[in-house]
């Protein structure tokens, strides 16, 4: 039997560092310092020979438990729909009304963090009720 192996989500992105603090609020994670000896990224990149931007950031759960994410630029823009997206849980153990209200209320807050509400899918049979959203380079998440 193997052992279970941490994992980390990346992001192809125009703008690394917004993305990435945007998830930071999102998931409520931390991001990745910048290199000993140097007090931001910005500076760290000025310190490279090629004086170019860094092209990635990242943040991470400061209890170490949920997954490293990768912000990484990209030249190319979102073309089509996204083939994995994140699904935010914030109505676990609800049904009805009560997850419908736990719903609404973080999909206000993200809205206010750039976050666009896309549509809300009703619980049927099989399903509870969750929420599409787009992030503020429009890749497609769950509020569930």
């Amino acid at each position: 039997m193997s052992a279970i192996k941490k994992f980390q989500v990346t992001f192809d992105c125009a703008d690394p560092e917004r993305l990435a603090l945007f998830w930071c609020e999102v998931l409520g994670y931390v991001p990745q310092p910048p290199p000993e000896g140097f007090a931001t990224w910005e500076e760290f990149a000025r310190s490279r020979p090629d004086g170019e931007p860094v092209g990635w950031f990242s943040c991470s759960d400061p209890s170490g438990v949920g997954s490293r994410l990768l912000f990484q630029r990209v030249p190319e823009g979102k073309v089509v729909k996204n083939r994995l997206h994140l699904c935010v849980r914030v109505g676990t153990g609800l049904v009805g009304e009560e997850r419908l209200a736990a719903l609404e209320a973080e999909c206000a807050r993200l809205v206010a963090l750039g976050a666009v509400r896309v549509r809300l899918m009703l619980a049927d049979e099989e399903n509870e009720s969750c929420m599409v959203m787009q992030d503020i380079e429009g890749n497609e998440f769950c509020l569930d």
